[in-house]
């Protein structure tokens, strides 16, 4: 029997996978998901999100996602990788994801220029005849290199007298803002743009008890209690998937220990052991403000 299932949990309340069922919509992510969806539903071009590893942009990214299947109104594809090896490869595969049908793209050396026309006339039929919103999710966006965000510049060229024709979403680490900063004929063109803080110490405590809930966790008592909450706040410096991490081990620990509640002794002994063991999360790189 798995672990969560003898604690009185339906499922595994504190998985590292991006389920967007499980994404406790912060205030800020909130913020972020309903002025994504507003600049989609009104064409606006470029959204760029950042935040430092581990504040919960790949889990954004799945939930944007669920919240966009099913409407047929919505064209729609996610990178999850957009390391390209050159500008034709970026836009080959720009081509191949989104299934435009024209016989360049099954060529064995399809040339650029042609690429370029087959993605223009697709989103011009599209948008335009159609009257449908195609949409572009770029995960891990820093991995981007300065020809991939040419090729992304480019596109956003494409457009009526009163909208883009190609809606693109970027999330990415601290880093990507140094690569975009300077290019002012791209930066130019963000329509919205956020970055993404860890969480307060309200906001680690409601997304634990969020994350129990929606496993299904149905006992009347808190299963951690506000001590152990603050010593998970402190220690992971609200970091959504450090406070996964350590909540994940506590749930082990009270298993192994034949406990029921996460005190503060749980969580310091897991904590002891990473420090002591040299794997302590370092200083986070997360910014404040706003870009």
């Amino acid at each position: 029997m798995s672990y969560f299932k003898i604690l009185g949990f339906d499922k595994e309340p504190f998985s590292t996978s991006p389920d967007p069922d499980f994404f406790f919509l912060s205030k800020e992510h909130e913020r972020a998901m309903t002025n994504i969806l507003i600049e989609l539903r009104l064409r606006r071009g470029l959204s760029v999100i950042l935040g430092d590893v581990g504040t919960g942009k790949t889990t954004l990214s799945r939930k944007l996602i669920q919240e966009l299947t099913g409407r047929e109104d919505f064209i729609f594809h996610i990178i999850l990788d957009p390391s390209f090896e050159n500008e034709g490869f970026f836009w080959l595969s720009l081509a191949k994801n989104l299934e435009i049908n024209d016989p360049i793209v099954n060529l064995e050396q399809p040339n650029i220029l042609g690429l370029k026309e087959a993605v223009e006339r697709f989103l011009f039929q599209k948008g335009v005849t159609e009257n449908k919103i195609v949409a572009i999710v770029v995960d891990e966006a820093q991995k981007l290199s300065e020809s991939s965000l040419e090729v992304l510049r480019v596109l956003l060229n494409y457009e009526t007298n009163t909208f883009k024709l190609l809606q693109l979403v970027l999330l990415g680490q601290l880093e990507l803002y140094s690569k975009i900063v300077n290019m002012s004929n791209f930066f130019d063109r963000i329509s919205f743009k956020y970055t993404f803080n860890p969480f307060d110490l309200d906001e680690t405590r409601e997304m634990i008890e969020f994350r129990i809930r929606k496993a299904g966790y149905k006992a009347n008592m808190h299963i951690f209690l506000e001590e152990a909450v603050k010593e998970i706040y402190q220690y992971s410096k609200g970091y959504p998937r450090q406070i996964t991490m350590l909540c994940h081990k506590a749930l082990k620990n009270l298993v192994l220990r034949n406990k029921f509640v996460v005190d503060e002794s749980v969580v310091k002994e897991i904590i002891e052991e990473e420090i002591n063991t040299g794997w302590q999360r370092k200083n986070s790189l997360a910014q404040k403000n706003n870009f």
